[in-house]
């Protein structure tokens, strides 16, 4: 079913969150055979009721990858449509290579991109292109994907996966603490700020990662 989000798969993401909540890292999620993720297994969609809506099957997955401590990256190489796209949209950064397309066909479907788009969408292009997108089914290229910055970096196909890892690399050259605050902070609701950002500063200033790398700073200086 070209890398479907079904019921197996959400599952296995699951595990993976609570691994990546139990010990903090970078996660880099891909597809394969040229396809990042065609939505929701359309069999497995059809026979969905109302309960299942309110169980938040695939929104609950989304918001749960979103919330991770650690950066997030989407390496996407060919469709990802539907519920891959807005597994895209939950990820901190998304790189993708030319054969790359972004879309929610939802509405055609008789039902809405209800597992995050139609706010994470918003946010990340602006409201005119997310309408484009959500109401008027347009299919978002690569290249237009790139130029309205949903996509960090475009890469051939062959090196995504590297792209991907030197991406995790400059990460990872940054104070593990100083990401997992910033994150939040990033995420926090506009009423929260400054204050959470003081209190994430306090913290920040009583470690010792912050005296040593800060001191090595001082000594390149010199």
């Amino acid at each position: 079913m070209r890398n479907a989000i079904d019921a197996a798969t959400v599952a296995e993401l699951h595990e993976v969150c609570a691994d990546l909540e139990r010990r903090p890292r970078v996660l880099v999620l891909t597809g394969s055979d040229g396809v990042f993720a065609a939505g929701a297994d359309i069999r497995e969609l059809r026979e969905r009721r109302r309960d299942d809506a309110l169980a938040g099957i695939n929104s609950g997955l989304f918001d749960r990858i979103a919330r991770l401590p650690m950066p997030t990256i989407a390496a996407v190489d060919g469709p990802a449509l539907g519920g891959g796209a807005e597994l895209a949209y939950a990820c901190d950064f998304r790189l993708a290579t030319p054969r790359a397309r972004f879309g929610n066909p939802e509405t055609g479907l008789g039902i809405m991109a209800a597992a995050g788009a139609t706010w994470r969408l918003r946010e990340l292009v602006g409201e005119p292109l997310a309408k484009e997108i959500l109401l008027a089914g347009r299919v978002l290229s690569a290249e237009e994907a790139h130029a309205v910055r949903l996509v960090n970096e475009l890469v051939p196909a062959e090196e995504l996966l590297d792209a991907a890892d030197r991406w995790a690399g400059r990460i990872l050259k940054n104070a593990p603490l100083a990401l997992r605050l910033t994150k939040l902070a990033l995420a926090a609701p506009p009423g929260a700020h400054p204050q959470f950002d003081n209190i994430a500063q306090a913290v920040l200033f009583e470690t010792e990662e912050k005296h040593e790398r800060m001191t090595a700073f001082l000594e390149r200086r010199r």
